[in-house]
């Protein structure tokens, strides 16, 4: 009797030792690969006890809010974003590790006629034949806006394009208040009432890198550390994938 209430003090002793070294870790993310993010945080939070916020922004409002001075422990974004929150004291130094690239693609509301995309000559022609387009604030966008020049047809499509921010491009063109949207391929599969009808031609593809970076002002380095030992590992490469994303470790 005495050794079977030593062994139940210890397991009670154990569940309080693993509550009170529970951390909550804060993230700030862009939402180029929630998907495959959401679905492998609940494995991570059961298995160890701590609690993962997340909070999803786009690029721009990220880099202003971090620059601003909010906190994090834990920041994913375009790795020239890292580079430049670490370049500033935002991001501890040598802390950024890429995790995984997304090109852009093109989406349009399911049953609609899709262009043909197969060459930079087909999407400049998609673009000029398009009622409406949309693009995002983000990495995409930005280049989008040099690829539309290099095209030469900026003068011709600015009156119909549409630069959103705050919600997924895709959710522009389902609601019909875009007929075609540039965004991460991954942004655009995860809105389910549009298809995506291809990834831009390798001619003018431009790869992002999403990459981690620990904040300053960490409060659990460990379990950060521990958090993104999980979404880097074996298991969560099937998921990164069905997602439409490429790991790059």
């Amino acid at each position: 009797m005495k050794r079977i209430l030593t062994i139940i003090i210890g397991m009670i002793g154990m569940t309080i030792g693993a509550q009170v070294m529970a951390s909550e870790i804060k993230v700030i993310s862009s939402v180029a690969f929630k998907e495959a993010y959401l679905a492998m945080i609940p494995e991570f939070e059961k298995a160890t006890g701590h609690r993962v916020t997340t909070l999803w922004l786009p690029t721009v409002e990220i880099m202003n809010r971090l620059k601003g001075g909010e906190a994090a422990d834990l920041v994913i974004v375009a790795s020239n974003g890292i580079d430049e929150l670490t370049r500033l004291g935002k991001i501890q130094a040598g802390s950024r590790q890429d995790y995984v690239k997304s090109g852009i693609g093109i989406g349009m509301r399911k049953g609609s006629v899709k262009p043909d995309i197969s060459s930079a000559e087909a999407v400049k022609t998609a673009l000029l034949n398009a009622k409406s387009v949309a693009y995002s604030t983000g990495p995409s966008g930005v280049y989008l806006v040099s690829l539309f020049q290099k095209m030469g047809v900026t003068e011709a499509i600015a009156p119909k394009l549409k630069v959103i921010q705050g919600e997924p491009v895709g959710a522009v063109v389902e609601r019909g208040d875009a007929e075609i949207g540039f965004q991460q391929v991954p942004e655009i599969l995860s809105v389910p009432g549009i298809d995506l009808v291809g990834p831009l031609p390798p001619e003018i593809q431009f790869v992002t890198i999403f990459a981690f970076g620990i904040h300053e002002q960490v409060r659990d380095l460990a379990a950060t550390k521990d958090l993104i030992k999980t979404l880097k590992s074996g298991p969560a490469v099937p998921l990164i994938k069905k997602y439409g994303l490429e790991t790059a470790w």
